[in-house]
């Protein structure tokens, strides 16, 4: 039985990857937000604190920062008060043809002291907390009708099915922990909420979203003092924020000159201190300064299996480099010290069916923001 659920798997996986995963028919950069539960499925609650309508209520002042900036498109799983299936929200990213997904949801335990932010992205973990944080998200499923069916027989509570979701992620690991990265930092830096980490758990909202994808903690519902700051207008809007910004950061870092270059900023802020969404008015003929000894490559793909280095295994591209991380062999297109010639190639990439790929910035051999490298 266990053999024949990892086939079903994989043919629901192929399934999602059938339904337009790879629509990428808007040059806007495209956000999917996904707020959690929703509808007959209230989350964790505590009290008057309920998970569904604080996450509905954050992903929506979420998307309206992020749609002040013309080139960017925000999709939202639900943006009311409605039951949606976990399966059918990352069909729903597929189909809109998403560069990242962002799951928002809360915690809740029986202990009230817990608190603190953390973000997840895809993974297999072996650690007991992170485990029962993605058994508690899975169980969603069981409200839908045939779960059984529609998830293959997944049992949520079982530490074997949960073993079962492979990691299909593996070639948006890199950019996830990216992203979830930027995300946790603006928590912790700027908020100055406690840092529980970023970290891997095997979510099923996850495992279905072919991009890169993380699920955010905000808090415990289950602390009243965190509960109470979740629930307010206030935490609610500074969560966003920092969301946003750590979107629109990531947007920046990897899509080149052709990003958002205006920046989030707290509404009540004086018209001094905005930034605004401008064109970038800078001369294409003027060479963009880099730091010594710095140069780009494009990272096309990154996976657990080492692949010949040939030009049919890129789709025709040439020129390419491995470099092994962790148990992750990264897959970069061609080498320059001009980051306008790292665009073309990036486009290059794209343009051969690597929709996914990006700028990545190296140094003495060491991968470096692609902040530090254009100081």
């Amino acid at each position: 039985m266990k053999y024949s659920h990892s086939k079903l798997f994989t043919l629901l996986t192929l399934l999602f990857l059938s339904i337009g995963v790879f629509a990428q028919g808007s040059s806007k950069f495209k956000v999917v937000i996904d707020p959690g539960h929703g509808g007959k499925d209230t989350g964790t609650n505590h009290g008057k604190y309920k998970e569904k309508d604080i996450v509905l209520s954050v992903g929506l002042e979420v998307g309206r920062l992020l749609s002040k900036h013309s080139d960017i498109e925000v999709v939202y799983t639900r943006s009311t008060d409605v039951f949606v299936p976990v399966k059918e929200r990352s069909v729903i990213a597929n189909e809109k043809g998403g560069n990242v997904f962002v799951s928002i949801h809360c915690n809740g335990v029986a202990s009230t002291s817990a608190y603190g932010t953390e973000t997840f992205v895809m993974g297999l973990s072996k650690n007991k907390s992170n485990l029962e944080v993605a058994k508690t998200e899975n169980s969603v499923i069981m409200l839908e009708d045939d779960y059984k069916t529609n998830y293959a027989g997944f049992d949520p509570s079982s530490p074997e099915s949960i073993i079962g979701l492979t990691l299909m992620q593996e070639d948006y690991i890199h950019q996830s922990i990216d992203l979830a990265s930027r995300v946790q930092d603006g928590f912790t830096n700027d908020l100055k909420r406690r840092n529980r980490g970023v970290k891997q758990g095997p979510f099923w909202v996850l495992h279905g979203a072919f991009m890169p994808s993380i699920l955010i903690e905000l808090g415990f519902v289950s602390n009243k003092e965190e509960g109470a700051y979740l629930y307010s207008k206030k935490g609610q809007k500074e969560l966003a924020e920092s969301i946003a910004v750590g979107i629109i950061a990531y947007k920046k870092a990897y899509y080149g000159s052709g990003v958002t270059t205006g920046t989030v900023v707290k509404e009540n802020q004086s018209k001094q201190t905005k930034t605004t969404s401008t064109k970038n008015t800078s001369s294409k003929s003027t060479e963009t300064k880099v730091a010594k000894g710095v140069s780009f490559k494009v990272q096309i793909a990154a996976s657990k299996r080492v692949l010949p280095l040939k030009p049919q295994n890129f789709r025709g591209l040439r020129n390419v480099t491995m470099l092994k991380s962790g148990s992750l062999n990264k897959y970069f297109y061609s080498e320059t010290t001009s980051y306008e010639r790292a665009e073309e190639l990036l486009k290059e990439a794209k343009d051969k069916g690597h929709k996914s790929s990006f700028i990545v910035a190296f140094k003495n051999g060491k991968i470096i923001s692609l902040e530090e490298a254009l100081k």
